[in-house]
């Protein structure tokens, strides 16, 4: 049986003899405080984007069923393209001399719309490796 880190637990009663200084605990694992968080995590995520998660634009837009593949995909492409858009807007303040902006405000936001634009790629990456397979099956 494989032992996860949090189930070895030292045993003060045989250090390093006969090689028992480790005893197996199995220990259940609280899920319900890990999912409170997650949840948590996800709502302060959306309220950081403007409080419009992607898929939750479609029922913004009256959508009252399934969340829309496409209009997900465009709200994330506009996020993206918005992070961009601001992070070059920053950054010809700070080159123009703006006081009221600082150059780690200019690196955090570039490095936030590098890191979004990189995540986008590896979704289109993904998207056509998909396709690729599709298109070779086998009917």
């Amino acid at each position: 049986m494989r032992m996860l880190p949090w189930q070895l637990v030292v045993n003060p009663e045989y250090p390093g003899r006969d090689g028992k200084e480790w005893e197996q605990v199995m220990t259940a694992i609280d899920t319900s405080r890990i999912e409170a968080m997650m949840v948590q995590l996800k709502a302060a995520a959306t309220r950081a984007q403007g409080g419009v998660s992607p898929l939750d634009s479609g029922k913004a837009a009256g959508v009252a069923g399934k969340p829309d593949f496409a209009q997900a995909l465009k709200t994330t492409l506009d996020q993206v393209n918005n992070a961009q858009t601001k992070a070059d807007q920053l950054g010809q303040r700070f080159a123009a001399g703006d006081d009221n902006v600082n150059l780690s405000d200019v690196m955090i936001s570039v490095q936030k719309a590098n890191i979004s634009f990189q995540a986008t790629v590896q979704v289109r990456n993904k998207l056509i490796s998909a396709y690729h397979d599709i298109m070779n099956m086998q009917v």
